[in-house]
């Protein structure tokens, strides 16, 4: 739009340089007739008021042709003017503009010209048509633009609504409405699902079919129909097979937009085809009725040989048309506009749909006139364009087309209907269904009903789906190659299972075969004494339970150590039978094959097995850092909750995964079959291999035989023979005894009170008395919630003990911040550490930087940048010699006096004051400051940084700028009083060094020094003395002005020539 409004100011632009005048045409005769017709009045001649009217000129294949429109407009032209109501004062008047190209068709470069020719020339109050949208869309926003009306009864497309116009209001059809009535027919129909929208479409003129489907598609996506569409050409050679597949293949409702002629040869082609026809439904786009025009109302007849078929296909068909207006109106404004069009054209105009634009037209300039003559009623003069169109839109009123109504877009309320073969005998079409777009309501015709041609309405969607896809209709519809094929198919599925498992099992026998779990004794290499003592893990401090080995240490405390072995280079743990031989059975080879596939985190790792009499044992992964029980029962060794849960929640990973594995269940879970390797990760252990293992030949009344069982369910321990390998619910309780056991720290099964020995303990929970002995609870050890789960361990009843996956989540919401394992604890809080400790050094860092900033601002203050750097490097600093320097010295006239007359706190605020003024003026030149004693002051310049003859200038000009100061300096104590300084230059050689090395100085040596010194003892206050030798050096720059003063007597010198400098002139 943007755009459109650019190119039209750009075309003002032109055609008012260019002062283009009208072109005249056939409104130019009528124009003339009228005004002679007016002037044969005898009054003032009233005001024109002149329409600009851009149509088609010769086209009549355009419902809005010219020769269609123009008696329309002519007629409703005069009968305005006719009424001294309407327009009083005014005279009604048009100017006509032709919008076809050299073609004949409608041109969007040509209409936009026109309408600014139109512009220019005539100032139109309203600009009626174009027709074609292509033309109406540049044309509608100039008069946007301008603030200009714009009536028609064409641009139906669906781009004109939604408020890019506001300019247009349309008194004809539109194909929003159009849009609406494929909607509603959809809807009463019960197709909401899939839709195909084919059309027409060569891509030039002004598209009408592509216009069209563009409304019905807007509308049916409103309510989510899938849609399909297909475009063909038709001045191009048409693949009729290719659309009937499609149509097969995606759709059975088609909305159809094409010539009358292109249609019939699809319908004749879709007879033909081997289809179910009576599934499929064809709505013909035909808004015009061109089909329709026969006598009969028989789309399908053409008088050839394809009638009799195309009869049969048309049952497959409706058509969508506008409805013809029925007021009496209508059928008097159509006979007089074909009077006219013959009067004024030469053009005979037939019964058609296509005067409804016409009357369109008609009621259109009506309406325009009636709300400017509303508007001009209340303004007296020409209102803005937008307040006409305003009362335009949302407006009803009666014309000659019937009641016209415009909703709140400027858009009519159109009337449509839908056509079928009713009666298949005479096979003529006739109204059955009419549509209101402002009521959105369809209506039957009485006495019509619809025509299916199965009887029943077709779905949108076949029950067997578009290609018989659905799994309901597979079954009845099989065929002997289906058949074929899936018994085919399952032959190879079995027998790829077969072979599946029939390899499966020849591996498996192999597995078992190969014995890859043995492990000959010859292989593993025995740990001496010193071996063991070094690597094994201390265990418990009781016999409870011990599998291991022990020994006894020279103070008599048993310490106890897992037997080790070196197997191909690595140490692992071996844990010995009592069974003096070993048969190799099936089951016993099925349970170490399972002890080799299970593998996990949490599970020490099975290496293998030795079954060579009399070292028959089980070799299994080595956890150095002892068992669970050794952990809890070494006093030196401080658990925190953080570390108990880290080993609790490892104990439940590894039975979770043990329950769910081929084994089943551990049957032995106790403290000190849990052992805790170097990343502090605790695994299971001393489980599986129920078969492989015997009892231990301890007796039944021996305290370790009892000790052993403190960790047994009660159901396990009433038995006469448990079965070794346990069950699920037994391990959990042993899972709730390990609980307390961690969580007091007090050995397994602990009571407090009088202590029980393990048998009794064991007899009394057998014997079950009520209530259940169970260990001893401390609150203050833990939390409620973990006393809590220890209870449902160990309940009584097995079936009330939680499973393992439901332990994991109860823990995992009590200590929610807990890691996975301890070292993954101990990671977090070093990282934490590490960060913590970064910030610090950050901030310790910028805190060494600022002082060192500081240390090096006050280093520079005392000396010479290049010498500072020199001193931070650790390097001697050399002395230098200086050729040729200017040394400036001052002192104050009478300042022993003044310090005798001011207290000493005077004197130092005095000498402050003037040397912080000095400082602040000598930062302005090429200097050096030496030092301040007492009163003196002595400036450098030339070193340490050479500057060449340059020196002498810099402390000229500084001296200078010093005096002046000093004239304008004020004693604080003493106001009134003028403070005299007296100043001494000399050029010439020096040397420049550090001495001393506690508050090193940088210091001058030479005779300059004392020269300078003597050239300001010897002179006057408030004067500049300088030396010839600087006055030499000021020489050459011309631009100082000195005095001679002539010989003077000087200390240690004799006679010297010096010189006053009293200023600096500009000449340099």
């Amino acid at each position: 739009m943007a755009c459109w409004m650019e190119g039209a100011t750009l075309l003002l632009a032109l055609l008012g340089l260019l002062d283009l005048q009208p072109v005249t045409g056939w409104s130019s005769r009528h124009l003339s007739l009228r005004r002679q017709i007016r002037g044969q009045h005898k009054r003032q001649p009233p005001q024109n008021i002149t329409l600009a009217v851009i149509l088609p000129q010769s086209n009549t294949h355009y419902p809005w042709a010219w020769p269609r429109i123009g008696p329309a407009l002519e007629r409703a032209v005069r009968t305005i003017n006719a009424d001294p109501t309407l327009l009083p004062d005014h005279h009604l008047t048009y100017a006509f503009k032709n919008s076809e190209d050299k073609k004949g068709i409608c041109s969007e470069s040509i209409a936009p010209l026109m309408a600014v020719d139109l512009k220019l020339a005539y100032d139109p109050w309203a600009f009626i048509g174009p027709g074609c949208s292509y033309t109406s869309s540049p044309v509608g926003l100039f008069t946007t633009h301008w603030d200009v009306p714009m009536v028609t009864a064409g641009a139906p497309a669906v781009a004109f609504y939604g408020g890019g116009y506001p300019s247009i209001t349309n008194t004809g059809p539109t194909h929003r409405k159009l849009g609406k009535f494929a909607l509603r027919i959809c809807e009463h129909f019960g197709w909401r699902e899939h839709v195909m929208l084919m059309f027409s479409d060569n891509k030039v003129d002004d598209r009408p079919c592509y216009f069209a489907v563009e409304g019905l598609y807007t509308e049916l996506k409103s309510i989510n129909i899938t849609l399909e569409d297909r475009v063909f050409e038709e001045k191009k050679p048409i693949n009729y097979s290719q659309i009937l597949s499609d149509i097969q293949n995606d759709s059975r409702v088609m909305f159809v937009c094409c010539s009358p002629d292109v249609f019939r040869k699809l319908m004749v082609h879709f007879r033909r085809a081997n289809l179910p026809h009576e599934q499929y439904v064809f709505f013909h786009i035909d808004v015009f009725g061109e089909s329709l025009n026969s006598k009969h109302r028989q789309p399908w007849a053409h008088g050839d040989e394809d009638d009799a078929i195309a009869k049969d296909a048309f049952q497959n068909v409706k058509i969508l048309t506008y409805r013809e207006p029925q007021n009496p109106e209508y059928r008097e404004f159509v006979n007089n506009l074909k009077t006219d069009a013959k009067m004024m054209f030469n053009y005979t105009i037939k019964d058609s749909l296509m005067n409804i634009i016409a009357g369109g037209f008609y009621d259109g300039l009506m309406l325009y006139t009636h709300a400017l003559n509303e508007t001009m009623s209340t303004s007296g003069t020409r209102p803005p364009g937008k307040d006409v169109t305003k009362r335009m839109w949302n407006r009803t009123f009666h014309g000659v087309t019937g009641l016209v109504h415009l909703d709140e877009n400027g858009d009519r309320e159109t009337d449509f209907a839908l056509w079928d073969m009713i009666d298949t005998n005479t096979s003529a079409f006739q109204i059955v269904l009419v549509y209101n777009s402002s009521e959105e309501q369809l209506t039957a015709v009485p006495g019509t009903d619809l025509h299916w041609l199965g009887g029943v309405r077709p779905p949108d969607v076949p029950v067997c789906g578009f290609k018989n896809d659905n799994p309901i209709c597979l079954a009845k519809t099989i065929t002997i190659h289906q058949m074929v094929s899936i018994v085919i198919f399952f032959i190879f599925i079995m027998t790829l299972t077969i072979t599946v498992f029939v390899y499966r099992r020849m591996k498996l026998e192999k597995e078992l075969v190969a014995q890859l779990w043995r492990i000959t004794w010859e292989d593993i290499q025995m740990s001496n004494l010193d071996k063991v003592l070094r690597s094994g893990s201390r265990m418990t401090l009781s016999l409870r339970g011990s599998n291991y080995g022990s020994l006894m240490t020279g103070d008599g405390n048993l310490q106890v150590f897992a037997k080790t072995g070196y197997y191909k280079g690595n140490i692992t743990a071996i844990k010995y039978t009592n069974r003096k031989r070993i048969e190799l059975n099936r089951k016993i080879l099925f349970e170490l094959k399972h002890m080799r596939d299970v593998q996990n985190e949490h599970l020490t790792r099975f290496i293998g097995a030795c079954i060579d009499p009399p070292n028959i044992c089980i070799i299994t992964e080595y956890c150095p850092r002892g068992s669970l029980q050794d952990i809890l029962e070494n006093d030196s060794i401080t658990l925190d909750w953080m570390f108990k849960y880290s080993l609790i929640n490892d104990i439940v990973k590894g039975m979770l995964f043990l329950h769910n594995s081929v084994i089943f269940s551990h049957g032995k879970l106790k403290s000190s079959n849990c052992v805790v390797d170097n990343r502090f990760v605790l695994k299971i252990t001393d489980y599986g291999l129920s078969s492989f293992r015997s009892e231990s030949d301890t007796g039944k009344d021996a305290h370790a035989y009892y000790a052993q069982r403190l960790w047994m369910a009660p159901e396990l321990l009433r038995m006469e023979c448990p079965p070794p390998q346990g069950t699920q619910k037994g391990d959990v309780y042993s899972f709730g005894i390990i609980l307390q056991e961690v969580a007091l720290r007090r050995g397994a099964f602990y009571l407090e009170g009088d202590p029980l020995s393990p048998k009794e303990i064991v007899d009394r929970v057998i014997l079950g008395e009520w209530p259940c002995l169970r260990p001893t609870m401390d609150p203050q050890s833990h939390s409620p919630e973990l006393g809590q789960l220890m209870q449902r361990c160990w309940a009584e009843e097995p079936t009330e003990r939680p499973e393992f996956n439901h332990i994991r989540l109860l823990l995992r919401k009590q200590n929610k911040e807990s890691r996975t394992n301890i070292l993954d604890n101990l990671l977090s809080r070093m990282e934490q550490y590490a960060n913590n400790l970064e910030e610090l050094v950050e901030e310790r860092t910028q805190a060494y930087h600022e002082e060192k900033r500081k240390a090096e601002a006050l280093l520079y203050q005392i000396l010479p940048h290049s010498v500072a750097e020199q001193l931070k490097r650790g390097e001697t600093v050399q002395a230098e010699a200086f050729d040729s320097v200017t040394i400036y010295f001052s002192d104050i006239v009478g300042f022993t006096a003044i310090s005798a007359e001011s207290t000493p706190l005077e004197v130092v605020t005095l000498l402050n004051d003037l040397y912080t003024c000095f400082d602040a003026i000598i930062d302005n030149f090429d200097v050096y400051k030496v030092e301040t004693i007492g009163d003196a002051y002595m400036v450098v310049s030339g070193l340490p940084v050479r500057n060449g003859k340059l020196h002498g200038r810099e402390i000229a000009r500084m001296a200078l700028a010093l005096l002046d100061a000093v004239r304008t300096f004020k004693i604080r104590h003493r106001p009134e009083q003028q403070l005299k300084l007296r100043i001494g230059i000399h050029s010439g050689p020096v040397c420049a060094g550090v001495v001393g090395l506690k508050m090193p100085r940088y210091c001058l040596f030479g005779d300059t020094v004392n020269t300078s010194s003597r050239m300001e003892s010897s002179g006057e206050a408030l004067k500049i003395h300088v030396s010839a030798a600087t006055r030499d050096v000021l020489l050459e720059f011309n631009c100082f002005q000195l005095e001679l003063r002539g010989e003077i007597d000087v200390k240690g010198k004799g006679k010297m020539t010096t010189y006053w400098l009293l200023g600096e002139s500009n000449s340099q």
